[in-house]
This record gives structure tokens, C-alpha cells and sequence, in this order.
């Protein structure tokens, strides 16, 4: 009986032995091997991971630049169960890697941990530090992260990536997000030892002309800059087809360190958010009562200076309190001076549903379908509600708002002969026609108007080119405040040029700048800059010999 006791505390014993010893080449012989099969099974996703598309600029001999690259960085991370002294190695590591002693003790010492990531994109110094200091269980292993070579430029149309809750990166804001499923490609796998190779993303190529963009970032970055104001933003698009050549907005983010901005700095203004046009408009206005045949450019209209609507509204001329009435003017004096009576008498004339009606054919109010996330639609509902004060605020553009990208491709329509184009982003989009909005003969007329209040207001006019464009200095409202703060405004300029060929059509918009300055003083001089950069980028032959500005 003792015999049988003996032989079960044998057996007991030599089992347990046989499983220390097993645990013991598992923990510290073998544990070399399982850190190269953790290592191995990482390089075997990696090999399995799609490369994601890269997107280009695409400039007037369609020369590209890269926008967005994917590029390798060295990336430090510790294997904690090889880490003898997770204490000693911490102190080692701090310095480098600019983290606090504690925190990296307490990372480095999980003993059943096998991975912990500790730098990513080191730079050669902290490499170099790393490889001198020698330290057991600290690995250099180079990983593939999204890089913005050119740092803030375009940052709201290009987006950035992140990881989500799930911890897969994915495209976030811009078009990163907009063409996620395009630029991600497709994931390999591996089944019973074979391989399904992935299948790389597709690269984009852009309407975004590089040397226009970089001109048009340092032109609104200086205006901003110049008035103190709240941001900016430009585009320019090229009228017979749509393209966008340049879209840039201040303030911007960087998307290489997008973690240190605000998710306010994300959006894209110009198809984001609308805002109420101002004086702009007028050129709508204008267009609709002379394609429907109910004014034309010479129709006069007696001006008062001063209006009263709706027993409880007064409108005014911009100018009324330093130049008073103008009295009988014509309507392309209306636009030479920007006079909110006439745009009113020129909606009167026109009459409510005909006026409203344009409004939309010009694209307001509904989508451009411009291939970016997040585009809203902008407010027309006050043409719904029948008051005279909605219809006359709106010929001026208060009262209702629009994007930057529905008013740059509606004056492009003007721009065009009065044919409305989808705005268009990707470079090898086909040039989409919307509808025609008025008739090539009004467009031809309105395009004088724009022209002749150039010339007449001297700011905008270049020699040689003759130059079309319209002011718009329009009063915000405020939250919890009633009515509109004068002290708050939105300059904006829009134009294009050479008006008798349109090349180019440039918006460029500039929120509340600092003491509420006419947009003669603040837009236009840098649409200006602008358009001459243009003339010169394509190398535009002169479309009059003399110039000469009243």
C-alpha cells in the first residue's frame, strides 16, 4: 500500500518537473523565437496591407506634383518581456524619447507584454542615441505612414488619416474621406499557406494646379494677415470647364500633426459653409432681369437713396449717409456703384417668381455635386415666404445665403456665355454641362456691366485686360443677437478675366476683417495680385491695346 503512495508522489513529482523545465524553455530559451514569430506574423500583415493611392497636383502641361506620399519612417517599440530592468532602461530611454521615467517603467515592465510602441516617425538623432545606448528588448523597425510634403497647403480639400474606434486608419475630412474606398485599396490574405497578393489604391490626380495653388495660399495667408481678420479663403476655376485650379482657406492645419489643431480647422469653408453673399448677388439679379427682357443695361430708374418696405423696413444705399440720392441712373451705373435701391428696382421689375426661378437655375440653393464631403446647399427659404423685404434684401444678397462654391460657378456661368458647368475636382472628370441659365447675348451684357465697374472704380483694373468682377460687402448676424452688426463683415470679390475669352474666374472672401473696411479696400487689391499672376502663369495676349478707367 505505501508502495503505491510512494509512486503517485513519485509521478506528481516528476510532472511537475517536466513542466517547470517545459515552462522554463518557453519563458527564457525559447523566448527569442516566439519575440522572431510575433516579429515574423507583423511583417506577414504588412506584406498583406495594400499601399494606399497617392494624389497630384496637375499643372498647365500637366507636369504633376505630389500632394499626398506615402512614406517610411523608423518607428521604436520594446519587447517588455526581454527587458531585464524595465527601471534602468527607462532612465535611458527618457532623454531620447522625451517621455517621462515613470510612465516608461511602468510600460516597459508588463511581463506577458510583447509589444509596446514607443516613437513613431523618430528622428535620426533619437535613432542614432538608440543604437548607441544598446539596450536589450528596444527594437528600430521601419513602418509607412501618410505624409503632406508641402505641409498646410490645401490642407481642408486634402484631409488626413486616423485610426477609429476599431483602430483601422481610414480617410478623415477632404478627400481622403471622399475617395476612401478608391485611395485604400484592397487587403491580401493568407489560407492554408497561400497568399492573396492586395491590391494597391488608386491614385488621384487633381484639377489643382500647383503653381496656382502656392500663389493663392501666399495671397490670402497676406490679406488675412494685413486686416486682422477671422480667415480666408480663394478659388479659382477655369469657367469653360469647371475645373478648380486653386481652392485654399485660412486658417489651415498641418495634416502631418493634425492632433494639435482644433476639428474647426478641418472643415472646408467654401463648400461648407454659407454665408449671405452681400452685393455679389447683384450680379444675378441683373442677369435675370435681362434675360427674361424686363430691364436691359440702359433701363434708368430715378434713385432716392432710401426705401421703406413692409411698414417696418428701411434699405439703403451702401453710400447714402456720405453722397445721398444719386437720382436717375442706369442699371449698369447700379453696379458701377453698387447701389442696393437699383438691385431692388431691378427685382421689382423683374418680378418675384422670375427672379426666384433664376436664383436656382444659377445652382443656388441646391448642391454643385463638386466632388468633396460634406457640401451643403446653402438658404433661399425667404423667396418662399412671398414679404417684399425678403425679395428686395435678397437682390443684394441678404437674407439668404450660398457657398463659395455655388457663387464662383455661378459667375463662371456668366463667364461661359451663360452656360452653368459642374465644378470639378479629379482631372480626368469629363467637363459636365448643368444647363444653360441666360442666353450668351445677356451673358455678353452683364459681362460689360462687370467690366465698366472695373474701370469706373479703378482697383481691380489691369493694364491691357479688360477685367470683369463685382464687389459684395455683406453684414453678419451674430448668435443671440437681433438683426445684422455692422461692425462684423464679409468682404468677398469675384471676377474674371480677359472678359472677352474668360481664362480664369477668382473668388476671394475674407471674414469680418478689422474695422468692417469696404471690400475695395481689402479683397479686391488681392484679386487683383491674383489675376495678374494668371495673366502671366498662361501667358494671356492683351484683349485691348489702351486702357482707359473714368
Amino acid at each position: 500500500m505505501r508502495w503505491r503512495i510512494w509512486l503517485i508522489r513519485v509521478i506528481f513529482i516528476t510532472t511537475f518537473l517536466a513542466l517547470g523545465a517545459n515552462l522554463y524553455l518557453i519563458q527564457v530559451n525559447k523566448k527569442g523565437n516566439l519575440v522572431g514569430k510575433v516579429q515574423a506574423q507583423s511583417e506577414a500583415l504588412g506584406v498583406l496591407e495594400p499601399s494606399r493611392g497617392l494624389i497630384f497636383a496637375t499643372d498647365k502641361n500637366n507636369n504633376v506634383t505630389p500632394l499626398v506620399l506615402n512614406k517610411d519612417y523608423p518607428t521604436v517599440y520594446a519587447v517588455p518581456i526581454e527587458i531585464q530592468d524595465a527601471k534602468e532602461a527607462a532612465a535611458v530611454l527618457s532623454p531620447i524619447i522625451n517621455k517621462d521615467i515613470d510612465s516608461l517603467t511602468v510600460l516597459l515592465s508588463k511581463p506577458k507584454s510583447q509589444y509596446a510602441l514607443l516613437v513613431e516617425k523618430a528622428t535620426n538623432d533619437q535613432i542614432q542615441a538608440i543604437k548607441d545606448a544598446g539596450l536589450k528588448g528596444i527594437y528600430i523597425k521601419s513602418k509607412t505612414y501618410r505624409a503632406y510634403p508641402f505641409g498646410t497647403m490645401a490642407a481642408q480639400l486634402l484631409g488626413f488619416i486616423s485610426s477609429g474606434q476599431d483602430g483601422l486608419l481610414s480617410g478623415r475630412y477632404g478627400l481622403e474621406l471622399q475617395f476612401e474606398d478608391e485611395l485604400k485599396g484592397v487587403e491580401g490574405a493568407r489560407s492554408s499557406g497561400v497568399v492573396q497578393e492586395p491590391s494597391n489604391g488608386e491614385d488621384l490626380y487633381l484639377t489643382i494646379d500647383y503653381n496656382i495653388q502656392n500663389q493663392a495660399e501666399q495671397v490670402i495667408a497676406g490679406l488675412n494677415k494685413q486686416w486682422n481678420a477671422e480667415g480666408a479663403s480663394v478659388i479659382v476655376q477655369e469657367p469653360a470647364s469647371g475645373k478648380i485650379l486653386a481652392m485654399a482657406t485660412v486658417p489651415t492645419f498641418d495634416p502631418n500633426e493634425y492632433h494639435n489643431f482644433d476639428i474647426k480647422d478641418f472643415l472646408n469653408p467654401v463648400v461648407q459653409l454659407p454665408y449671405e453673399p452681400g452685393s455679389v448677388f447683384k450680379i444675378i439679379t441683373m442677369s435675370a432681369g435681362i434675360d427674361s427682357g424686363k430691364i436691359t443695361p440702359d433701363t434708368t430708374y430715378v434713385d432716392t437713396g432710401k426705401l421703406k418696405l413692409d411698414s417696418q423696413w428701411t434699405i439703403e444705399n451702401w453710400d447714402y449717409k456720405t453722397h445721398g440720392a444719386w437720382g436717375k441712373i442706369t442699371m449698369t451705373n447700379v453696379i458701377e456703384h453698387s447701389l442696393n435701391l437699383g438691385a431692388v428696382f431691378a427685382e421689382r421689375q423683374t418680378g418675384d417668381l422670375i427672379f426666384t426661378d433664376y436664383s436656382k437655375k444659377f445652382g443656388f440653393g441646391t448642391k454643385t455635386g463638386i466632388q468633396l464631403p460634406g457640401e451643403l446647399a446653402g438658404d433661399l427659404r425667404n423667396l418662399d415666404h412671398g414679404r417684399a423685404s425678403n425679395y428686395a434684401t435678397a437682390s443684394y444678397g441678404q437674407g439668404i445665403t450660398a457657398t463659395s462654391i455655388q457663387l464662383i460657378t455661378a459667375f463662371s456661368t456668366v463667364a461661359n456665355g451663360g452656360v452653368l458647368m459642374k465644378p470639378l475636382i479629379l482631372a480626368d472628370e469629363k467637363p459636365q454641362v448643368v444647363r444653360r441659365v441666360i442666353s450668351q447675348e445677356t451673358a455678353k451684357k452683364v459681362t460689360d456691366m462687370m467690366v465698366s465697374a472695373v474701370d469706373v472704380n479703378k482697383v481691380a483694373a489691369i493694364s491691357q485686360s479688360q477685367v470683369a468682377g463685382k464687389t459684395g460687402t455683406a453684414f453678419t448676424t451674430e448668435y443671440n443677437v437681433k438683426g445684422y452688426n455692422e461692425n462684423r463683415v464679409i468682404n468677398s470679390y469675384i471676377g474674371f478675366a480677359p472678359a472677352t475669352n474668360p481664362k480664369f474666374t477668382i473668388l476671394i472672401k475674407l471674414n469680418n476683417p478689422q474695422n468692417a473696411p469696404l471690400a475695395g479696400q481689402t479683397v479686391v487689391p488681392a484679386f487683383r495680385e491674383m489675376a495678374e499672376f494668371l495673366l502671366n502663369y498662361y501667358n494671356i495676349a492683351p484683349d485691348r491695346q489702351n486702357v482707359s478707367v473714368r
